[in-house]
């Protein structure tokens, strides 16, 4: 296998048997396609759906394409080198420490709510007379929680292929039940603007936000807790990640179906946020009746449960590998550099550090649950998840592009056209997010 040593790489006379791809392989990459498809994605596209029709199916389809780039860029990493993607980022200074650090703090807590009402919602919408939203969030948290602690990455890959399942089951018989104009649609694959205010801008966030998160980062790290932990896994890993974001882009252009057809065509609005799903649970249920409505209201579910319990478990072992690096540096260890074969063995899982970030993701956001979210941690969070796309795609070219990368795996024009595609547009969408905060009230 190859090896990299601080800045450069040796490469071992036996080099890793390379391993034939097959569908029976198939997981983490419906792991980070399940966490990365939350419901507030789904409701974007909706929204995009009952806004524009189908015109800007072309721009989902796209959004598709840069995640692969990315979670393969991510995925190369791992298994070209056999060293963690934290463990590459530390390689490039001291500076990415702080920022990763500073984001899983901020990010963390706030998402960690977010994740717990997302998931809460459809469970009130299913069950009103049970309890408030707030406690079905903590008990959604509480269940992800313990679900998380005690299994490790084989059981927690079977549980969330199952919940991918009942959302592609719902969002497809959703899809062909709104009887779907295909002429139309594939007009929409045509790369044509709306002809409105901020079309370009509006366009941008649907191609970045489908599936857009630090997950991308964690698949490599759901890589190697499968098993693959060096090249010779390369073909597996990029077939898995295809399948991955080809599953994604379903989940996506079957929502923009609905959208199109059911809201587009009567010009229904409905809200931005998590609740415009439980909106639409009402429209369903009016037009196809309460079995097709309490079946959407389980794959709202099933996407937001995905969501929370993905970043619970993929975060949590990033956040485990800063630790161990961390540790290594204080002990003086020769080698400091944290590898596959450590998160495959499913140590990580089981250490402190892990099981605190859980701790945080899940006990303290509850308090915003309560108290409603504070005005200056909400725009730092924002502010930090639109920094993190760009940083993840420019650190990749980096990485991959330098003597760190043995040559054989380093990116060729296209993956390094694609992660320049990635980086610039989610630069520019960093950018718009800083200048649309309240930065006046913040001070």
């Amino acid at each position: 296998m190859a090896e990299t040593t601080g800045s450069g790489t040796t490469a071992d006379a036996a080099a890793p048997r390379p391993r034939k791809s097959s569908w029976k392989y198939i997981g983490p990459g419906i792991v980070v396609a399940a966490t990365g498809v939350g419901a507030g994605d789904l409701v974007a596209t909706l929204i995009a759906g009952s806004n524009f029709g189908y015109t800007l199916l072309w721009a989902a389809v796209i959004g598709c394409v840069v995640k692969i780039s990315l979670a393969e860029a991510a995925g190369r990493w791992h298994l070209a080198t056999g060293r963690t993607l934290f463990d590459g980022w530390a390689s490039l200074g001291r500076w990415t420490t702080w920022f990763f650090v500073v984001y899983v703090v901020i990010w963390g807590y706030v998402y960690g709510a977010a994740a717990m009402s997302s998931s809460g919602l459809p469970l009130q919408a299913l069950f009103p007379d049970v309890m408030e939203l707030k406690w079905w969030g903590i008990l959604t948290g509480v269940v992800g929680l313990a679900f998380v602690w005690f299994n490790k990455y084989a059981v927690f890959e079977k549980v969330m292929t199952v919940l991918v399942g009942v959302m592609f089951l719902v969002t497809v018989y959703l899809a062909v039940r709104v009887t779907p104009h295909l002429g139309d649609a594939f007009a929409g694959l045509l790369p044509v603007l709306p002809d409105e205010k901020d079309s370009v801008l509006n366009t941008l966030g649907l191609i970045g936000g489908v599936g857009g998160t630090i997950t991308l980062a964690a698949y490599g790290y759901w890589v190697n807790a499968k098993g693959w932990t060096d090249a010779g896994w390369m073909k597996v890993m990029r077939l898995d990640n295809r399948v991955a974001y080809i599953t994604t882009g379903i989940f996506v252009v079957a929502m923009l179906f609905v959208g199109a057809e059911m809201l587009h065509s009567a010009n229904v609005a409905i809200a931005s946020g998590d609740k415009g799903l439980v909106q639409l649970s009402g429209i369903l249920e009016k037009e196809y009746g309460d079995a097709t409505a309490k079946m959407f209201l389980v794959g709202f579910f099933a996407t937001s449960f995905t969501s929370l319990i993905g970043v619970w478990h993929g975060v949590s072992l990033m956040f485990a590998d800063f630790v161990e690096r961390y540790r290594k540096q204080r002990v003086g260890a020769d080698d400091q550099a944290t590898t596959g074969k450590e998160v495959a063995s499913g140590s990580h899982e089981k250490s402190v550090p892990f099981r605190a970030y859980l701790l945080w993701l899940t006990f303290p956001p509850m308090i915003l649950l309560f108290e409603g979210q504070p005005f200056r941690l909400i725009i730092l969070y924002g502010v930090l998840g639109a920094a993190f796309m760009p940083f993840l795609a420019l650190t990749l070219v980096w990485l991959l592009n330098s003597s760190r990368t043995p040559g054989e795996w380093r990116n060729g024009w296209l993956s390094n056209g694609m992660l320049a595609v990635a980086g610039l547009l989610f630069l520019v969408l960093c950018i718009k997010q800083i200048t649309d905060q309240d930065w006046g009230s913040f001070f």
